[in-house]
Order: C-alpha cells, then sequence, then structure tokens
C-alpha cells in the first residue's frame, strides 16, 4: 500500500455480492480507500441469475471496459402464454427492434434498448470482484460481520471471530439478511408471503420458435418466468403458492428435482414444460417480507441494496436498484465531501438525508410494485381469475407502443440520472 492509499479516508463495505465491489470501484476512483468483507468463500455458488436493465446498464456502463465483459445474452424478445387448461395460448408478444441493429448500435445504446441482459450470478459477481480488485480495491472472504458500532469520527466492525476493523464509515451492502441493519434498527420480524419460488437452469428449449427470449407462462397458482443465461442455456423460476418454506437459496437434493419433472407444470407446452424436464440444477426458497424503514443510516453507518430495501423478485429489479443506490450514494458524497477526506458526522448526515429523500419513495414503490405484480397477476386462484388475469396480460400487449405494458417496464427501467450529471 502507498502512503497516499494509507492517507486516503478508509471506507468498509460490508457485502462482496453485487452493489458492494461497485461502489468500492466508485469510491475507490474518487480517492477513498475502500475495503470489502464478505461472509462467504470467494467460489461459492449461492443463487441462480439476474436481468441487467437498463437502468443499472446506466451505472454500470460509468466504469470503463465491464459493459464489454458481461458474459450474459442480450434479451430482445418478451413472449406471454397462457397455460391455464382448456386455454392454453399465446397472450402477446414484443420484440425490441433497435437492439436488433447490433452492427451500427454502440454497445452501451444496445442494451439499453433491449430488454437487458439475462446474466448467471456465479458469472456476473466474480467479474465484479475481479473489476474492483484491478482497481486496488482489497476485498476479503469468509469474514462474516456480526456487529457495528460507532464512535463520533469512526465506525468498527466486529467479525464473527472476534476480531474488529475501523474505518470512517461503513455501508452495510449485505443483502436480505443483512447483520447490519440488525447492528442499525435491530431483529426484524420477516414475515412469508404465501410464495415460493423454485428455480434452475436447462438447456434452451428446442421448441421455441425465437432465441434471446423472456417468456412468462401464466398458470393457475402458479407463474413460470425463463431468459436466456448463455448460448445454449436458460435460467428459469417458478413462482407458487405453497406452505412455509425457508428463506434458503441452497441447491435442492436430486429427489425433489425428480418429483418437480413428474410434477403438472412439467407438462406445461410453449417450452415451459421442456424446461423442467430438462433441468439440471435446482434451487427452492420462500418469499418473505420485511418491515419497510423510514430511514437508511444511523451516524456512520449507511445501508444499500437489499440491506435497505428487499423487494421480491417479480419485477426483476433487485440489482438495478442497488445500482442506483451505488450511483446516488457515491453523487452526494462527492457532493459534501468534495476532498474525499475524513468527513464529519454532519458531513455524512447531510449526504445520506439526501440519498435517503432521492432514493426512499422510488424503491418504496417498486418494493409494493413486485409484491402487488406477484400477488395480484402472476399467481391468482380459480379459472376466472385466471381468465382475467390472461385478458389482462393479452390488453397490456395489444399495442405495447401505446398501452400499459411497455409503459410500467420503463418505468422501472428509469433512472439514474435523471436532473443528474453522471458522477
Amino acid at each position: 500500500m502507498t502512503s497516499a492509499e494509507k492517507s486516503a479516508t478508509k471506507v468498509i463495505i460490508v457485502g462482496c455480492g453485487v452493489a458492494g465491489p461497485v461502489l468500492a470501484w466508485f469510491l475507490k476512483s474518487k480517492g477513498y480507500q475502500p475495503v470489502v468483507y464478505e461472509r462467504i468463500a470467494r467460489d461459492s455458488d449461492g443463487g441462480l441469475s439476474l436481468m441487467l436493465q437498463a437502468n443499472g446498464i446506466r451505472v454500470l456502463a460509468l466504469i470503463p471496459g465491464l459493459l464489454e465483459e458481461l458474459p450474459g445474452v442480450v434479451e430482445d424478445n418478451m413472449a406471454f402464454y397462457s397455460t391455464v387448461p382448456g386455454h392454453e395460448e399465446m397472450l402477446g408478444e414484443y420484440t425490441f427492434e433497435s437492439s436488433l441493429k447490433t452492427a451500427s448500435v454502440p454497445l452501451k445504446d444496445l442494451l439499453i434498448n433491449s430488454l437487458g441482459m439475462g446474466i448467471r450470478r456465479h458469472d456476473f459477481l466474480p467479474l465484479l470482484a475481479e473489476t474492483a480488485i484491478k482497481a486496488g480495491v482489497e476485498i476479503h472472504y469468509e469474514r462474516k460481520v456480526v456487529d457495528v458500532q460507532q464512535s463520533a469520527n469512526s465506525a468498527e466492525v466486529e467479525f464473527e471471530d472476534g476480531t474488529t476493523d475501523t474505518a470512517s464509515f461503513v455501508v452495510g451492502c449485505d443483502g436480505i439478511h443483512s447483520n447490519t441493519r440488525i447492528s442499525l434498527f435491530g431483529k426484524e420480524k420477516a414475515s412469508y408471503t404465501g410464495l415460493t419460488q423454485l428455480g434452475g437452469f436447462s438447456p434452451s428449449p428446442k421448441s421455441w420458435k425465437h432465441k434471446n427470449t423472456m417468456a412468462n407462462f401464466f398458470g393457475e397458482e402458479s407463474h413460470m418466468i425463463s431468459y436466456q443465461v448463455g448460448p445454449d442455456l436458460n435460467s428459469w423460476a417458478i413462482t407458487r403458492r405453497e406452505t412455509e418454506h425457508k428463506e434458503t437459496w441452497r441447491a435442492v437434493d436430486d429427489s425433489m428435482l425428480q418429483e418437480l419433472k413428474q410434477d403438472p407444470v412439467a407438462e406445461w407446452g410453449h417450452g415451459a414444460g421442456e424446461l423442467v424436464q430438462t433441468a439440471y440444477k435446482m434451487t427452492k426458497y420462500g418469499l418473505y417480507d420485511r418491515p419497510e424503514l423510514k430511514t437508511w443510516f444511523k451516524g456512520r453507518v449507511v445501508l444499500l441494496g437489499d440491506a435497505a430495501h428487499p423487494t421480491s423478485p417479480h419485477l426483476g429489479q433487485g440489482a438495478n436498484q442497488a445500482f442506483e443506490d451505488v450511483y446516488h450514494l457515491v453523487r452526494v458524497l462527492i457532493k459534501y465531501n468534495p476532498s474525499a477526506g475524513d468527513p464529519s458526522t454532519e458531513t455524512l448526515k447531510n449526504a445520506f438525508e439526501e440519498y435517503e429523500n432521492i432514493r426512499i419513495t422510488r424503491t418504496s414503490a417498486l418494493v409494493k410494485q413486485a409484491r402487488q405484480t406477484g400477488d395480484e397477476l402472476r399467481v391468482v386462484s380459480g379459472l376466472e381469475a385466471c381468465l382475467a388475469r390472461n385478458e389482462g396480460v393479452r390488453a397490456a400487449w395489444a399495442d405495447p407502443e401505446n398501452g400499459p405494458g411497455l409503459r410500467g417496464l420503463a418505468k422501472a427501467r428509469t433512472g439514474p440520472f435523471e436532473g443528474e450529471s453522471e458522477i
């Protein structure tokens, strides 16, 4: 470490998922000394995939060369199907025409004007971490932060083994099970939503007429979504109403995988059943709600991403909203602490309050919209309700350019630069 790095303002980032290394890269580029601590091992294979959308891509595009390294698949088509028995049919389809002009469209514009990029978490997270490391960021794996304490001029994290580390301030990017959040606001009860998700990877269905497609399948008390994450690889997730299941992301055993292949969903048409029948990896997890926070910080400790605003996955905005958080947190730190020196608690208060004011209203609305999408649109009970849901989907995409379908999608994907310059 150089003398300049030793004198730079140290920031501890808890968590090295999607948000932590991106925040670390930006802070490093602005003159801070970020140190990232992650509780799991470096090569852990948790989770399945995510969809990078326009708002998240705009933030990642600020890191030189990163977009060109993304190991995902650009999705340029959306399709909607009914799998309700006796009513199996296509409900709607939309192709992002501008995303197909790859020869003349810059990569950033291609991604922003497409549906997005499907990408495996196991491919994406190491790339983000390596990008931060190349910029000079320290990342320490298998260091679980269990508590955060603070004084007038610093904040201290305590690890599971009893050791500690100290920095000027701490950012909790430690996800839905955030110990940073618990340290600030106490342990909260997570309430089961009544929904589970079961997801996996499968070869892309041979029966599909489109590649690069995000497909939604609407059944009775079940919904399935699938998109490509590799040249011949699809990620998919089934949402259902079931008895309570633990909120884990661990792979299920072979017996459950075989059981699913005997389930009625394995007989769904339009390629959905084929995905289930050919699945080679699956995870199952319950979906839970947590109380909405009215503030995201105390003193020298602030939350970001799922630690601040955990959301159900029905809009695919979890990672993208975390990247918006990163952008605005860095922007307000530049505004209130342009020298990147050791900030006073009052300086941090001003920065964190503005960050909250920008982000809480937007994330709260999207969390509610995601919950409503799962409860009222995707997973409904009874034939009459299912058919009404199907007609709503059909109507939304009958005239995509003028109807509510594309407008609703665009609303979630806007940001994060409205009225602001790029950092």
